[in-house]
């Protein structure tokens, strides 16, 4: 079963976020904008249980935080990927770390943690520069209050479904 952790921001930065998304990024319709914890990975069916106690743990031990969306990035030239990036929060940097702690989510990272909601990817260099060059000229200013994280999985059709969700601090 193939699995990742994220955090779903507001209805609002969402809806800024698939405007963008319906142009630029040609996966879309496969999950909602979304702040990645953990990176997709597989999971036997049987060791879904204890992942998922292992979150819930994690979960009730975390406080709620909040996340300031303010600028306009990009991965270039490592992957030509456009996102919305937050300021460091350090409860959001602590609760990777508590995910990526835990022996039955420990699975090698192909990438350091850049906290992000991608609004466009798999594009070629010239139109990136271009998109990029224009968007970063625009303000953003999105708070997002954060008081739940959702361990998700794909489905037979490629998209991404909630599995279950996590209220931080209960």
């Amino acid at each position: 079963m193939k699995l990742g952790i994220v955090i779903f921001p507001t209805k609002e930065l969402q809806d800024v976020a698939n405007s963008y998304r319906k142009r630029y990024d040609p996966r879309y319709k496969l999950i909602s904008p979304h702040l990645t914890l953990k990176e997709a990975f597989t999971a036997e069916k049987d060791e879904v249980e204890s992942i998922a106690k292992e979150l819930e743990d994690i979960a009730k031990q975390s406080p709620a935080f909040s996340l300031h969306f303010h600028k306009i990035s990009h991965f270039h030239p490592t992957n030509n990927v456009i996102y919305f990036a937050c300021e460091d929060e350090p409860k959001l940097y602590e609760l990777h770390d508590n995910i990526h702690n835990r022996d039955v989510l420990q699975h090698e990272k192909q990438y350091s943690f850049v906290p992000h909601v991608t609004i466009g990817q798999e594009m070629p260099d010239d139109e990136l520069h271009d998109i990029y060059s224009r968007l970063r000229m625009e303000r953003y200013d999105y708070h997002v209050p954060v008081h739940q994280f959702h361990l998700v999985h794909q489905l037979e059709n490629d998209t991404w479904s909630i599995y279950q969700s996590y209220t931080l601090g209960e």
